[in-house]
């Protein structure tokens, strides 16, 4: 029995990444031909990079339930070292992708432990300030163009982030999934049960806060060779509140939740870009609606999978269960 349901799991892993590969290839094959246009193309770089950003967020808030909105420290802190690296030192955008990676993990190390020990509210503030600090820093930096903000060149493709994409949700779901992920879970429902249990809860929160910090400054280095020019205004605390919405509209806990909320919001955003007032408009109603009458975002802690499968006598019929991708 148990063999029976790896090997369904298996083709199910298998069936997604048929899927995804044959996405991947009809996607480029439409863009290399101009098909789509410059502005449909960046749009779905843009779609790409909020969804990076956001499955790296739900990995901290939704799964281990820290509530950080700091994110735009470490988009920051990817953004400028890999636009150094390339512009400056010359390597290969795949190793400066990777190093950028690296420091924002580095610093999410450096400011989670410490800032970990805080709970609610006060781990917000905290991290409200490190993303703060970080665009300060950059602002008065001059190696990298201060407050005028630096050229970057154009690198980012759709091979690339389609990459980066399917390995950070790849990774943020097989972690989920694992013993790992349900410690982090545990400590979501209950800091104080899991630390009872034995759960070295600072060790699984500040590991998901540095898996979180590497595929956000993943996501920062392909921003900032998308868009040809990056400034520290970039970065701003709005930046880190435009990631939690996606999160949140999504589902807290809902891996697939966050990806069709990032797709819809971005899908919208573009389209409304030109009417600023309208768009921020909407986006407000938006919001208001949803926290009304769907607080629990889109899907909820479910996956998209649990619509399609099939119900078992006696099995949970609470929307709300925590379910496995």
């Amino acid at each position: 029995m148990g063999a029976m349901a790896i090997f369904r799991r298996m083709n199910g892993f298998f069936g997604i990444m048929i899927f995804a590969l044959l996405f991947f290839f009809i996607m480029q094959y439409i863009i290399s031909a101009g098909i789509l246009g410059s502005f449909y193309t960046n749009m779905i770089i843009t779609m790409g990079i909020n969804i990076i950003m956001a499955v790296s967020l739900h990995l901290i808030l939704g799964i281990t339930g820290q509530f950080s909105i700091g994110q735009a420290g470490f988009l920051a802190v990817g953004a400028f070292v890999s636009a150094i690296m390339t512009m400056k030192l010359d390597i290969p955008f795949l190793l400066s992708i990777l190093i950028g990676g690296i420091i924002a993990a580095a610093v999410g190390m450096l400011i989670g432990i410490p800032s970990l020990r805080l709970k609610g509210d006060y781990l917000a503030i905290a991290t409200l300030g490190f993303g703060e600090i970080v665009r300060i820093i950059f602002l008065n930096m001059d190696y990298v163009g201060g407050a005028s903000g630096m050229m970057v060149t154009h690198k980012t493709t759709w091979g690339w982030l389609f990459f980066w994409m399917m390995v950070t949700i790849l990774v943020v779901r097989n972690f989920t999934n694992s013993t790992h992920g349900r410690a982090c879970i545990s400590i979501r429902e209950d800091e104080t049960a899991s630390d009872a249990m034995g759960i070295n809860t600072t060790y699984y929160k500040v590991a998901a806060f540095v898996i979180g910090a590497f595929f956000t400054g993943i996501a920062g280095a392909l921003y900032a060779h998308n868009f040809y020019f990056i400034q520290p205004a970039n970065f701003n605390f709005l930046k880190s509140f435009d990631i939690l919405i996606l999160v949140v509209l999504g589902g807290l806990g809902s891996l697939s939740g966050t990806v069709i909320a990032a797709v819809l919001l971005t899908f919208v955003t573009t389209f409304l870009s030109d009417y600023p007032e309208t768009r921020m408009l909407l986006y407000s109603l938006v919001l208001i609606v949803m926290m009304i009458y769907r607080p629990q975002g889109l899907l909820g802690t479910r996956e998209i999978s649990s619509l399609f499968s099939r119900k078992t006598k006696g099995g949970p019929k609470d929307g709300n269960q925590q379910t496995i991708a």
